[in-house]
């Protein structure tokens, strides 16, 4: 499998961030072979002590102890590639930054996206000041994420991948232009199934190795311990039933609620924090018209200045929809209507606004969703 457009960076200096999966492997790899001078950089974020794991805990995660052995994969990928490579402890910082910041979260009864803070205050924030500041001296910085880089109002802009099923912009749609006119995505262009073929094509030996599905190893209740029960309520405020705390639910969840009504499935509708209860309700319940953002941000200052159509994602796996995109004056604040009402939105993930081209305009944080008149 050929990749010309990598041919640019012939003799450029490209550090890659590797976690010890095929894409990163892969981003590496054919950049070494476009002829680029490549380093890997890995950010180690993992102390064993500081979340209370279940003993024994195994299993591919972003956070957990399987990461003495990515870092291995990582060593044996750039002795193979003839490259050098560089481990860089931010574990003090991943805790802070976002470990404390997903604790927060759910017990304010928000749902967090730790993806979307990681990528722009770790891998594209601490990692790159960190390796600069040990003296790495590189031109760009690339990454495996299925993402691509363009052009729109004049500034370099992050485009869905080719591959939809697979794009992964809703994660890193806050990096400014100024970091994406420095930032190489290799496999922007091309499959999951293709990135695994040309692995293999290249011999790399995680070219079958599954991906990472979970945050923390074993899963996240692990960074909450005993947490306050409370009551299960319906939307009349009548309680159902009692909770385990807050933190084990999210908006639009239906399993493991711990109550029934009979045949009716049931969702979580609403987490009331200061109230510590879980809402539920039915699923007509679950739609909502529009939401309000905080911590909003535009591609151009230009979309500030009056309504603008877009499709907006509500979570990863949510199919962009058509909706109207409104900021408020001074662009912190956003309002997004919906052309058709859409299920589990839900406050503190992310919403992220494209054109008609893929190309991202623009996102917020989740504050509300907003409901039907009655």
């Amino acid at each position: 499998m050929e990749f010309p457009e990598l041919s640019r960076y012939r003799g450029a200096s490209v550090a890659v961030g590797l976690s010890g999966g095929v894409d990163s492997s892969l981003a590496a790899a054919l950049l070494v072979r476009a002829g680029a001078r490549v380093v890997g950089l890995t950010m180690k974020i993992f102390r064993p002590g500081a979340v209370p794991l279940p003993e024994g805990v195994q299993g591919d995660a972003c956070y957990g102890p399987g990461e003495a052995e990515d870092i291995e994969a990582c060593r044996r990928l750039c002795a193979r590639l003839g490259i050098s490579y560089e481990v860089v402890d931010l574990a003090a910082e991943y805790e802070a930054r976002i470990l404390d910041y997903f604790r927060d979260e759910y017990r304010a009864g928000r749902t967090p996206n730790p993806c979307v803070r990681c990528n722009v205050e770790m891998k594209f924030g601490f990692l790159l000041e960190r390796a600069r500041g040990l003296g790495l001296d590189f031109d760009y910085f690339a990454t495996g994420h299925y993402a691509r880089v363009g052009e729109r109002y004049g500034l370099s802009a992050l485009r869905q991948a080719v591959d939809l099923a697979k794009d992964q912009t809703y994660f890193i749609h806050r990096l400014k232009p100024e970091l994406l006119g420095r930032v190489i995505f290799p496999l922007g262009s091309i499959s999951k199934a293709q990135a695994r073929e040309a692995a293999a094509e290249l011999g790399l030996e995680t070219a079958e190795k599954p991906e990472s599905q979970d945050f923390v190893a074993g899963g996240y209740g692990a960074l909450f311990g005993d947490e306050e029960p409370g009551d299960i309520v319906d939307e009349t405020g009548a309680v159902l039933g009692r909770h385990r705390g807050i933190a084990h639910y999210t908006v639009g969840q239906r399993r493991g609620i711990g109550v029934s009504l009979g045949p009716k499935p049931m969702y979580v509708a609403a987490l009331d924090a200061a109230r510590n209860r879980v809402v539920v309700s039915d699923n007509e319940a679950l739609f909502c018209v529009g939401l309000a953002g905080v911590d909003a941000l535009a591609l151009s200052p230009s979309l500030l200045a009056a309504p603008f159509r877009a499709s907006v994602r509500i979570r990863q796996n949510h199919k962009p929809a058509p909706a109207t995109v409104r900021f408020a004056e001074g662009g912190e604040e956003v309002e997004v209507r919906f052309d058709d009402p859409q299920r589990a939105v839900a406050p503190g993930q992310a919403a992220v606004f494209y054109d008609d081209e893929g190309f991202v305009l623009g996102g917020c944080t989740i504050a509300a969703g907003i409901k039907p008149q009655p």
